[in-house]
Order: C-alpha cells, then sequence, then structure tokens
C-alpha cells in the first residue's frame, strides 16, 4: 500500500526538479527580455496550467509515443521507450507544473531592484554572474514559494499521468491513480487511506509555501 505513496514521492521531486531548472531559467529570460510577441509565449508557457490534462497527455503521446515525434527517434536510435514508465510520469508531471514555477520565478525576478542589475552590469559583471550573485539570491523566497507549490501539484497530477505511463502497480501506479483505482473496484478504505495520505502532505507543503510568502513580504 506504500508503493504508490513512494512512488508520488519519488515523481513529484524529480518532475519539481526538472521543471524549477527550466521554469527558473525561462522565468529569468522573461523578466529580462522585451520583444514582440512576448504576451504570446507567456500564454504558450502557462498552457498546462489551463488545458485539459487529456489534453496534456494527447500532446505528450505525439512527442514522445513510440510513433511519436521525438519518441520514433529515441526508440530507433536509443531503445528509449517512455510509454508505461515511472519516466514518462515524471515528464507528464513536470509538464502540468511548469506554470507554477515559471510564474512564481517570473514574479521574483521582476521584484528585483532593477538598480543592482544595472551596477552590476556597469561593473562589469556577465549576465549569468548577475543571475546567481544578485537575482537568485534576491528572488529566492520567491522561487521556493512556486517550487513548493510545484512539488505539490506533481504530487496530484492524475489525468495526463494516466494517458503516458498507464496504471501499473508497483510501476507506474502514483497515489491519485491508486486512489481512483480503489475507488473504481470498491475498495473504499484503501481510498480513503490514499486520500488522507495526499492531502495532509499537500496542506502541510502548502503551509509551508504560504509562509515563505508571508517572509517575502
Amino acid at each position: 500500500m506504500l508503493t504508490p505513496l513512494w512512488l508520488t514521492l519519488k515523481v513529484a521531486l524529480l518532475a519539481t526538479l526538472a521543471a524549477g531548472a527550466v521554469g527558473i531559467a525561462l522565468g529569468w529570460w522573461m523578466s529580462q527580455r522585451r520583444f514582440a510577441g512576448k504576451n504570446i509565449v507567456d500564454a504558450v508557457l502557462m498552457l498546462p496550467m489551463v488545458l485539459p490534462p487529456t489534453v496534456l497527455g494527447y500532446y505528450l503521446i505525439v512527442l514522445i509515443g513510440r510513433n511519436g515525434v521525438l519518441g520514433q527517434y529515441l526508440d530507433r536510435w536509443f531503445g528509449i521507450n517512455l510509454i508505461f514508465t515511472w519516466q514518462g510520469a515524471v515528464i507528464a508531471a513536470s509538464l502540468v507544473s511548469l506554470p507554477l514555477i515559471y510564474k512564481a520565478a517570473r514574479a521574483a525576478f521582476e521584484d528585483v531592484d532593477g538598480r543592482f542589475l544595472h551596477a552590476a552590469r556597469t561593473l562589469g559583471a556577465g549576465e549569468f554572474e548577475i543571475f546567481a550573485r544578485i537575482a537568485m539570491p534576491l528572488a529566492v523566497r520567491g522561487i521556493a514559494a512556486g517550487l513548493m507549490l510545484a512539488f505539490a501539484r506533481a504530487m496530484g497530477e492524475f489525468g495526463a499521468t494516466l494517458m503516458i505511463a498507464g496504471n501499473l502497480p508497483g510501476k507506474t501506479q502514483t497515489l491519485s491513480i491508486a486512489i481512483y483505482d480503489a475507488v473504481q473496484s470498491g475498495n473504499d478504505a484503501q481510498a480513503l487511506w490514499l486520500t488522507l495520505v495526499i492531502s495532509v502532505v499537500c496542506v502541510v507543503v502548502l503551509v509551508a509555501a504560504g509562509r515563505m510568502l508571508q517572509a517575502k513580504h
């Protein structure tokens, strides 16, 4: 019964790390650039937050499925098949949690006083040095809160994960899928226990994220 919990924690942690790296980089880039179509790019990056999970799952199948745009080459060249694997679940969870990290990181970077960044550039600091030594330390609380929210979102991911990873007990069955499976099979006791577990974990994460956001202000 604990296997779905450990699998969910592993998937959520790896998804948060992957989405965090991409989301923080995108948040920094979008906060520092002015270009035509910026609003469109922002809307595209936020799409996973509003699209139905089944649509995201279909996009992933088209992209990384065995016959997908990238999936066919992964299979042909490296023998990698991400469908019905926990790695596929990580990719699905990363996609749905990315907007939370990106939005939090962008807002945190935009809150950084531009005079500090301008002064660093005037003194000859490179962009990476400015990012690592000035922007990140000043924006870290907002980014950390975004990472926590993304972790909670990744733990609760269901639709896209089910389409990509399936429902294989012990291999790809995360907590949310295990709850669905328990309800479908009439095992109300197991469904209730799993529901309480994921609810407690998510509440703890959300409370911690809320405290970080309050401390930021």
